[in-house]
């Protein structure tokens, strides 16, 4: 019954708003960590930021390639990509030299038309949403694009993806809408 349902309101409002959770796309906690985030955004008197699809491909996307093969070490940071994918690889280093190698995996892995700003977090035992937003916002590089302090002063998300896998939770943000 919920299915009809769901494809009756569907087709007769054009579809559900990409922020409206009861849509959402993912796993229990992926949903806990996109309501919190913009919670958390709200309470700073930011705007709630919309769920975006392609950004939440991404966002899955990296996590389990973090979790399959990702190898700690002082070279490249969790914003690398492994070369075991449908994507180019990826060795983002702390300097921020190359931040297009990760910025652009958007546009590479999802179509998504803007550049993509990421936050990831690693737990040894499981990646929960309470302790990655905690850490995110103890983070001065993290909680910046989370909270829009600078130099993401003047970024108007308007598209935010999500996806936790076993030990990593990975967040992207964008400046371009994208509806479902």
């Amino acid at each position: 019954m919920t299915t009809y349902l769901s494809l009756f309101l569907w087709f007769c409002f054009g579809g559900l708003a990409a922020s409206d959770s009861n849509y959402f796309q993912g796993s229990v906690e992926e949903k806990q960590l996109f309501e919190a985030i913009n919670g958390y955004r709200e309470g700073r008197g930011l705007p709630a930021v919309p769920l975006s699809p392609a950004l939440s491909k991404v966002a899955k996307a990296h996590a389990r390639d973090l979790m399959d093969n990702y190898q700690p070490s002082k070279r490249c940071n969790l914003h690398s990509w492994s070369d075991k994918g449908a994507w180019t690889d990826c060795c983002y280093r702390d300097n921020h030299k190359n931040p297009e190698c990760m910025w652009d995996k958007p546009k590479e892995i999802a179509g998504y038309e803007s550049p993509g700003y990421e936050i990831a977090y690693w737990h040894s035992a499981a990646a929960t949403p309470e302790e990655a937003l905690k850490v995110w916002t103890k983070s001065p590089g993290h909680h910046a694009v989370l909270a829009n302090l600078p130099p993401f002063k003047a970024a108007t998300w308007k598209a935010m993806g999500v996806g936790i896998y076993k030990q990593y939770a990975v967040v992207w943000f964008g400046e371009m809408e994208d509806i479902p």
